[in-house]
């Protein structure tokens, strides 16, 4: 085997096989919920956006606003949702109708522009995103048990960096 240290291109099969499992786990996790990463990212978007932050996708848009008003705004529009997931604002409404479909996510008049809509959390929206949280937390905490702390804390440094140097 290449040592990885030395191959960029061993070190992001590493990677990518890191991020499999990590994958794996979170589809298992979501299927007694009925649900899919990208119904969940859109759930967590939504409720951050509603001012709820906190959990596990706590991160650049985490309560802080995009832009001037995004956060004042009692939801979140469709187009910034797909912003957001960096999705097409067509996959972004696919997702949008199953999460109202399953009565999660709800549709509302925005208060001030007659010709948008803006997306809110259901209470059953609300509750069970506190659950999955609580379930990704414990699985997570499996997942990365078999490092060391000073390991994870690294780690964390590490992929910041790389998650960093992409973005803008």
């Amino acid at each position: 085997m290449t040592d990885a240290s030395a191959d960029p291109a061993a070190l992001g099969e590493l990677m990518h096989t890191a991020f499999r499992g990590l994958r794996k786990r979170w589809m298992q996790q979501l299927a007694p919920y009925d649900l899919t990463p990208h119904q969940f990212r859109a759930l967590s978007a939504v409720a951050r956006a509603a001012g709820h932050g906190g959990g596990v996708h706590g991160g650049a848009h985490g309560g802080a606003p995009d832009t001037a008003g995004v956060d004042c705004e009692p939801g979140l529009r469709l187009k910034e949702l797909a912003e957001r997931l960096r999705i097409a604002p067509r996959s972004a409404t696919e997702v949008v109708d199953q999460l109202t479909a399953k009565g999660l996510v709800e549709r509302r008049a925005h208060p001030t522009d007659r010709r948008a809509t803006l997306l809110t959390l259901s209470e059953a929206g609300e509750r069970l995103r506190e659950t999955v949280l609580a379930d990704r937390k414990r699985e997570a905490d499996e997942f990365f048990s078999v490092l060391e702390p000073g390991d994870r804390a690294e780690l964390a440094r590490i992929l910041g960096e790389l998650g960093g140097s992409r973005d803008g």
